[in-house]
Parts: C-alpha cells; sequence; structure tokens
C-alpha cells in the first residue's frame, strides 16, 4: 500500500494560479507513472495530466492544455501540477495516482493507489 498526500489546493479567484503538489511520505514512486485527476460535483471523474515514470512523456487533457503543466522530481519524490489562468470549471477536488506502468496510463483502471484529494475552488 502507498499513501499518496496532496497539497496546494484552495480558493483563487478566476485567471489565478495554483500548483498542487503529490508526494508518498516514506515511500518511493519513481518507478511509475503518475497522473492527477479530478472530479467535480455532478460531474465524471476526468483524468487532467499524466507523466511518465522518468518524466519524459506528458498528458495534459484538452480542458487544460495550454493552462497548465505537470512535472516531476524523482529525488524529492513529488509530482507537480501547475494550473494557470484557472477558470470555475476547473473547480473540483484533485488527486494523484500512481499508475501500474511506467509509461503513459490514460485510464483510471491503470491506476493502483490514489490521494485523498485536494479541493480547488475558483471564484468567477
Amino acid at each position: 500500500q502507498v499513501e499518496l498526500v496532496e497539497s496546494g489546493g484552495g480558493l483563487v479567484q478566476a485567471g489565478g494560479s495554483l500548483r498542487l503538489s503529490c508526494t508518498a511520505p516514506g515511500r518511493t514512486f519513481s518507478n511509475r507513472a503518475v497522473g492527477w485527476f479530478r472530479r467535480a460535483p455532478g460531474k465524471e471523474r476526468e483524468l487532467v495530466a499524466c507523466i511518465t515514470w522518468r518524466g519524459v512523456s506528458t498528458y495534459l487533457a484538452n480542458s487544460v492544455k495550454g493552462r497548465s503543466t505537470i512535472s516531476r522530481d524523482n529525488a524529492k519524490n513529488t509530482v507537480y501540477l501547475q494550473m494557470n489562468s484557472l477558470k470555475p470549471e476547473d473547480t473540483a477536488v484533485y488527486h494523484c495516482a500512481t499508475a501500474r506502468v511506467m509509461d503513459l496510463a490514460l485510464l483510471a483502471s491503470q491506476y493502483e493507489y490514489w490521494g485523498q484529494g485536494t479541493q480547488v475552488t475558483v471564484s468567477s
């Protein structure tokens, strides 16, 4: 079992920025792809971003492409999601998850461990 801890969420005005962090205290996920998902009230869970184990390749959903970046620092055992130009429709609980694979994982079923999530609220 790997515990994942997200941080960095909060309340921000539209147009603002947040940087979410995901870490696994006492464990490493440097040999796994990591994804960020979000779930807004009344909506399906959505894969927002994914990064391969070395950080060479990334995936960003169309809904955040051009406004967000995903990165990782394996020395710090941390994955980041930088979100800029935030919109009210970005409001959701954001979860990080570790995949069972090292390469990009675009399906929720490919993920093994999940964090509890961090709330992002964007006011208009």
